[in-house]
């Protein structure tokens, strides 16, 4: 297979590892103690793709000096250095201007970011809670059981994304 040549995207740098540990259902990580936090940056299959009714649950704690951090849902794991053509939702938290964008990127094509949220919930040193629930139309997003936002699909063929990138300023003890 030839090489195409790929408009300039964003760089994703991910350590290279197989994730597959018999999870039945959620998110299959590389962590055999369910004591210890998953190394981030984390990069983990979501078993069956995603479907309506299906959520994703993240718990961390913020780092003490944050910065930002990344959550994306993707459809193929990529490479260690470029995401994957379909990135079905990326959630970017920056601390410094307290802003949440989230945006898609559609065979290759970033799409605008969305920013409006009713409140800043992450605190540095503070643990969260971020479920992502996969609707007919939508990705509904809620951190510590407050809703944060809601994101439409820009992807139609929900069970090709398989899976969830964690990057940045957390620490994260569970996921499912």
């Amino acid at each position: 297979m030839a090489d195409t040549h790929r408009p300039s995207r964003k760089k994703w740098s991910v350590p290279q590892r197989g994730v597959a540990d018999g999870s039945k259902e959620g998110v299959a990580s590389p962590a055999r103690d369910p004591q210890q936090n998953l190394v981030v940056p984390f990069r983990g299959h979501i078993t069956d793709g995603m479907r309506p009714g299906k959520k994703l649950v993240i718990v961390g704690i913020v780092d003490s000096h944050p910065d930002r951090f990344y959550i994306a849902v993707t459809c193929g794991r990529g490479t260690s250095r470029e995401p994957p053509l379909d990135v079905a939702l990326e959630v970017c938290v920056r601390f410094r201007d307290r802003q949440i964008l989230r945006r898609a990127c559609v065979s290759g094509s970033w799409g605008d970011s969305d920013r409006a949220v009713p409140f800043f919930p992450f605190i540095k040193d503070q643990p969260f809670k971020i479920e992502i629930h996969c609707e007919h139309s939508r990705f509904r997003v809620l951190v510590d059981g407050q809703q944060m936002f809601d994101f439409h699909h820009r992807l139609t063929s929900l069970s090709d994304i398989d899976t969830l990138w964690i990057k940045g300023s957390v620490s994260v003890t569970k996921l499912a």
